[in-house]
């Protein structure tokens, strides 16, 4: 898998539409202490954006960026912890979490590594190169997605798993803005993790492995799992 790693075929039910809800807010909390006006901050202006082709409602989206710039008095506050360690199998993984409670999140990682082996901070990222992500689709038919990179200033291109552009972190949003121009349709944009050498696994390995990110994916703590999974 190029990129984040997600459920195949995860039923959308209300539950899970609550669940992502939850974590786009917090993503637009955080985003919001640099500033409450996405014209001005582009982090932010990439969260509300993903929220909006979530269809998550005008008023959460109003009130995260509030919370995160400080402007209401429940007074929790996010902050990001980043997790490394090994899949079953041997696949590295990147767990990242945005939690107000770091002993909690450090907790729940723990007893979900337990089918794994959790690592310390740069145990597996070494492995991984730290992009901008632009997860995108063709509008126009004659588009190319090598020539929509080289002309919207990406650094390199995936068609493996979908259309992914990668950048470096500090061009993202220049190269997400600038791929309509060049035929396609960004549907996600982030900063993320890329395995450099993603693991071949039997159909047997690869189910359990799938079934211990998803376990990651599905707790309240984590924000984001990468893995290098092939």
């Amino acid at each position: 898998m190029g990129a984040q790693w997600k459920a195949k075929g995860k039923e959308q039910n209300a539950n899970a539409k609550g669940a992502v809800f939850t974590k786009l807010a917090r993503e637009i909390a955080v985003a919001a202490r640099s500033g409450a006006d996405p014209a001005m901050n582009s982090r932010l202006r990439l969260a509300v954006e993903q929220a909006k082709k979530m269809s998550m409602p005008r008023d959460t989206v109003e009130r995260a960026i509030k919370k995160g710039a400080g402007l209401l008095d429940d007074g929790a506050q996010y902050e990001k912890l980043t997790y490394e360690g090994f899949a079953p199998h041997r696949v590295p993984v990147i767990v990242e979490c945005l939690t107000d409670n770091a002993n909690r999140a450090a907790s729940a990682i723990r007893v979900l590594f337990r089918k794994g082996q959790l690592g310390n901070l740069g145990s597996v990222s070494w492995d991984f190169d730290h992009l901008g992500m632009i997860e995108a689709e063709a509008h126009d038919p004659n588009a190319d997605p090598e020539t929509a990179a080289i002309e919207a200033g990406a650094s390199d291109v995936s068609v493996d798993d979908g259309v992914t552009f990668y950048t470096d972190p500090t061009e993202l949003d220049a190269v997400q803005r600038a791929l309509p121009n060049f035929g396609y349709t960004v549907h996600k944009a982030y900063i993320g993790y890329r395995p450099k050498n993603p693991v071949s696994l039997g159909a047997a390995e690869r189910e359990e492995v799938e079934a211990f990110l998803q376990a990651l994916d599905e707790d309240d703590e984590v924000q984001t799992v990468y893995a290098a999974l092939a």
